[in-house]
């Protein structure tokens, strides 16, 4: 856009003005009216013409600066104006000039086109250049053919309510290094992006960086750390130094892209220490360490050990497994194809290593069980669900509420009211097989003297039978497939959760294999072994 914009408020919708208000004050009023009047509205998909005059005129009005006409020409020109009002005045964007590609998708209706500018800062300017992609629509209420708007319209990393600017940096440039010194980049790790603006946020001035001038995404969510797009003058790049394993990131970051809105984490149970995170997402969301979604049937290994704490069974213990079990009114099922086992043979070891639902519903009603049982065993022993976790970025330790009615059964088997993420679960298999809770961490607390979250941990005897219950499910139970690419010291658990409302389970699944442990979801992604297992084996069987 030209430089010299003014900009003005008109009926609560930016405006910029080039040159004069008429010209812009006119576009501004026929485009609200839907355009000249005494005209039928018209109905069904743009045409083809409708797709090539909107979208060049769309970006006839973007190149000239023109940022309430081209806003006009979109279903939404309230947010349009002030992202578009971000570009020239905050980011300081000029000289634009855009390049559509021929039209594709459904009926033709979306444009892709690359967008060359300068952006310039107290005397220092850079070229820009990027691809996009707009798409038209009809409009709802006016019958025009319009640009569906999206902020990432006018940038691809640009979401709901995100702005951009140019200037000095609100942090210094880091170099993000493995646990060996290998450095990590968002260009070799794209899962690690955020994650690094993030920890270049938090920690670029305690690493010894100074900030540069750039330009960048300030992100409408609070936690969300500025994207650097393009960099005017560097600044000096401190060292920052992280747990990660560059070998095993790498295995995670090909795992989950082999599986739809799929995520992983992996730990070292010795320490605590996170050795990769990935995720494959469309919305960029970090649902390895911040999402909230029922476990399923990993969240056995909590409810295990609560039985085995409270003295109601043990490994070897009774655990009939029924077709059914009914608690306060509702009935649960196992999954299909299983085997019913009432049988005085039927033990703790048996419903575990097979998943059986009904077994472990059976038992949350023996004494001295209550309500808040499982939520004591998950905050007091595993560290979960204390809201307490400082990994060095933004997490969710797990949420395991003290339900009463259904939900109390329904938690046991990791649905009703019970939310995890893979760092939590990746978290709850390094407890099982050490008996120790290590808060997960991905920078060492030493450099912002960061108190690390401590939980009382587990009894050498539960642990010892939780890994045992996990390596049998993984040689001879429902991890058995999956696992079988791998060798040594191996356990696991599976995991599917039912969503209301959602065709397929979400897929969820957690192991170990020596000092490695690990946990994946893929949602949709069907049965623990069928998404989540693989992805999970990947990552075990990775190089350090």
């Amino acid at each position: 856009m030209r430089k010299g914009v003014k900009v003005a408020i008109v009926g609560g919708v930016f405006a910029a003005m080039v040159g004069g208000a008429g010209y812009g004050g006119y576009n501004f009023v026929t485009a609200l009216n839907g355009g000249g009047g005494g005209t039928e509205k018209r109905t069904g998909p743009p045409s083809a013409d409708e797709v090539r005059e909107t979208s060049e005129k769309f970006f006839a009005a973007w190149e000239k600066g023109d940022a309430v006409t081209a806003s006009s020409y979109t279903n939404n020109a309230a947010d349009a104006g002030k992202v578009f009002g971000s570009f020239v005045d905050t980011a300081r964007i000029d000289d634009v000039r855009i390049e559509p590609g021929e039209p594709a998708g459904t009926g033709g209706r979306t444009v892709p086109f690359s967008v060359a500018a300068t952006v310039s800062y107290e005397g220092k300017s850079q070229k820009l250049a990027y691809k996009s992609r707009l798409t038209v629509v009809r409009g709802k209420t006016t019958g025009r053919a319009l640009v569906d708007w999206q902020p990432s319209v006018v940038h691809p990393e640009l979401k709901a309510g995100d702005t951009l600017f140019t200037g000095e940096a609100a942090a210094p440039p880091i170099e993000a290094v493995d646990r060996d010194g290998k450095v990590l980049t968002k260009e070799k790790y794209p899962s690690l992006g955020p994650i690094l603006d993030t920890l270049r946020e938090r920690y670029g001035a305690d690493a010894g960086g100074t900030p540069g001038v750039e330009l960048g995404i300030k992100h409408a969510a609070a936690e969300a750390a500025d994207t650097t797009l393009l960099t005017l003058a560097k600044g000096k790049a401190g060292k920052l130094e992280t747990t990660i394993s560059a070998g095993r990131q790498a295995a995670a970051e090909k795992a989950v892209k082999k599986y739809a809105e799929s995520s992983v984490v992996a730990l070292q149970p010795s320490t605590g220490q996170v050795l990769a995170v990935a995720n494959n997402r469309q919305d960029g969301f970090n649902a390895a360490f911040q999402g909230e979604l029922p476990p399923g049937s990993t969240m056995k290994i909590i409810t295990a050990a609560m039985l085995i704490d409270n003295g109601v069974t043990s490994m070897n213990g009774p655990a009939p497994c029924p077709d059914t079990a009914t608690w306060m009114s509702q009935t649960f099922k196992n999954l299909p194809g299983m085997k019913a086992d009432e049988t005085p043979n039927a033990t703790l070891a048996n419903a575990f290593t097979r998943s059986c639902n009904t077994a472990f519903i059976k038992l949350i009603d023996e004494k001295p069980l209550s309500d808040a049982s499982l939520t004591e065993e998950a905050q007091e022993r595993f560290g979960i669900g204390r809201d307490d976790w400082k990994t060095g970025i933004v997490s969710m330790d797990g949420k395991v509420p003290a339900s009463g009615g259904p939900n109390r059964a329904a938690n046991a088997i990791g649905q009703g009211d019970v939310l995890m993420n893979p760092l939590n679960m990746a978290s709850v298999t390094s407890t099982a097989i050490t008996g120790a809770f290590r808060q997960p961490y991905l920078v060492s607390p030493k450099l912002d003297d960061r108190e690390l979250a401590t939980a009382k941990g587990l009894s050498a005897g539960t642990s010892a039978q939780l890994k045992q219950m996990m390596k049998l499910t993984a040689t001879q139970g429902t991890a058995q497939t999956v696992m079988s690419r791998l060798s040594g010291d191996i356990g696991a658990k599976t995991g599917s959760a039912e969503i209301d409302g959602q065709a397929v389970a979400d897929s969820w699944f957690t192991g170990f294999r020596g000092d490695v442990a690990a946990a994946a979801m893929s949602e949709g992604g069907g049965r623990g072994g069928e998404a989540a297992g693989p992805i999970v084996v990947d990552v075990l069987g990775a190089g350090g």
